[in-house]
């Protein structure tokens, strides 16, 4: 699939930027072409390890042919550097916990609907599995898949922690590190379109997203995720970043 040309300036300048970087730093292995639709809009949906997986997945999705749009906190667009690239490239800032979010949501599914790809993060933060395993989700990939009806396609990134690890500072850039990336087929999320969009029926389609996100990263490893997947709704005392991370709660 060919390299897109955006049509913002902007756009293509931080994406030389970020493409070279990303190379300079990445011996990558994509899998998963396949299961791109081969025309409109679509939610890509990843696992969270370490800062740099926005980067890895932008740049994936964008070697792919498709312009990814991701959703990122707020707080990014208020740096100077980072905001400017951000606003520059139509990212879309996430009002996290506040009645902001819906707006977040809407700009995300106009996106979609004008055929742009939404690269999502569900996990809101890194993940707290001590074996970097993905945790529980956070509704708003469920919001905007039942609101759009649009693809959700489970994409698994693996070697990340190679180059910078879990909330590390100081990222390892040399020598260049194996980064693979998996996707798979769109998640059957049909029979909830017409559901009323409740608690039971948002955290249904986002534990279906997890599962297919889970399945792929399996898939990579060579090993099963563990269950129950690490819920931080249980561990309220280990939002904040930490070294040391709570047992796993598992039968």
């Amino acid at each position: 699939m060919s390299i897109p040309r955006p049509e913002s300036r902007m756009y293509r300048f931080v994406a030389f930027l970020v493409r070279n970087l990303m190379f300079a730093l990445c011996k990558y292995e994509w899998k998963g072409e396949e299961n791109f639709p081969a025309k409109g809009g679509f939610i890509a949906a990843a696992n969270h390890v370490t800062e740099l997986d926005a980067l890895t997945l932008a740049h994936y999705l964008f070697d792919m042919g498709r312009e990814p749009r991701i959703l990122a906190k707020r707080g990014l667009f208020d740096s100077p550097l980072t905001g400017w690239a951000l606003r520059g490239t139509k990212m879309i800032p996430v009002d996290r916990d506040s009645a902001k979010s819906a707006e977040s949501l809407k700009e995300a599914a106009s996106q979609l609907g004008d055929g742009a790809c939404v690269a999502i993060l569900p996990e809101g933060t890194l993940t707290r599995d001590p074996d970097y395993w993905p945790m529980e989700g956070k509704t708003g990939v469920a919001r905007i898949a039942l609101t759009t009806r649009l693809p959700v396609l489970p994409v698994a990134q693996w070697g990340v922690t190679d180059i910078l690890p879990r909330y590390g500072r100081l990222p390892k850039p040399f020598p260049r590190k194996k980064v693979t990336i998996r996707t798979g087929p769109p998640v059957d999320l049909s029979d909830l379109y017409d559901r009323p969009q409740d608690t039971a029926t948002l955290r249904e389609a986002t534990s279906r997203i997890m599962d297919a996100i889970s399945a792929e990263l399996e898939e990579i490893r060579g090993e099963k995720a563990p269950k129950p997947r690490f819920d931080l709704r249980k561990h309220p005392d280990y939002e904040a970043k930490m070294t040391n991370y709570p047992p796993v709660e598992r039968p």
